[in-house]
């Protein structure tokens, strides 16, 4: 990140729901911030009685107190980058596309939350539609797995890198100028990113890290990305940088002791 060559520390802002774990959602956000160098700031779409083993609960935020929490972040502090998390609804999904569109960031990340790693689908019908349809032209980047990516199209999911590629030129249709293609859901010793946009793709490649600490990746990545985004790194470099960030903390998620199911990665793995 080239933090030398600006003259303040960036502000970051997630939009997403609380995790009590810590390890997905809000509070993997801004530690994903802190740890890569940039403030974090927070407005929360709604909170879970959650753990490593599941979800018990979810209680949504009102969308006018949504637009209230928006509004006094976006009065007051400037926003250098925005990273979206899971949206449920269209009333949600309008007030981030409002608030965004009158005091926009220079970059909006969207990770379209909708697939729990057991393959259930988060979102209802209505969800996906604003994911879609209102969220995905926001964003300059989207930050999709292959069941989301299978979601977002309504087409079976990809099972190698072909279908992935397959993949590509449907989800850019759908409004965002990048995509960032995570296929760690394939097999092997290798996790192949597609990196696209209208100018072309590239693959991104890391090594399969040996762990079930996978609790909250897709949302420690989107956030490492905004993170980097916002220290001008360019896109390509931003993902690169984010990828290694999060190789190691998934490869130094043993050391913690977090849950008795799937824990958390270790965020702060430069430092503790």
């Amino acid at each position: 990140m080239t933090t030398s060559s600006r003259s303040h520390i960036p502000n970051v802002l997630t939009i997403a729901g609380s995790d009590p774990a810590g390890g997905a959602g809000i509070q993997a956000d801004l530690k994903t911030f802190s740890a890569l160098g940039a403030y974090g700031t927070s407005v929360i779409t709604a909170l879970t009685a959650q753990n490593t083993q599941g979800v018990r609960g979810v209680h949504p935020v009102p969308a006018d107190f949504i637009a209230a929490q928006l509004e006094a972040l976006l009065d007051d502090v400037r926003i250098d980058a925005v990273k979206i998390g899971m949206v449920a609804s269209l009333d949600v999904a309008e007030v981030i596309r409002d608030a965004l569109q009158r005091q926009r960031p220079r970059w909006v990340v969207l990770d379209p939350v909708m697939v729990a790693k057991s393959g259930d689908i988060l979102v209802n019908d209505a969800g996906i539609q604003a994911v879609r349809d209102v969220l995905v032209p926001l964003a300059d980047v989207i930050t999709p797995n292959l069941p989301e990516a299978a979601v977002l199209l309504d087409r079976p999911r990809a099972s190698d890198a072909d279908a992935m590629e397959a993949m590509v030129p449907g989800l850019l249709a759908l409004g965002a100028p990048n995509v960032l293609l995570k296929g760690g859901h394939l097999q092997g010793e290798r996790c192949p990113d597609l990196l696209a946009s209208a100018a072309g793709s590239s693959w991104l490649e890391a090594e399969r890290i040996p762990t079930d600490n996978l609790h909250g990746t897709g949302c420690s990545l989107s956030s490492a990305i905004a993170a980097c985004l916002a220290h001008d790194d360019a896109l390509v470099s931003a993902v690169q940088r984010a990828k290694v960030w999060l190789s190691q903390a998934l490869h130094e998620s043993e050391r913690l002791d977090v849950g008795k199911g799937r824990g958390p990665v270790h965020h702060f793995h430069a430092w503790w």
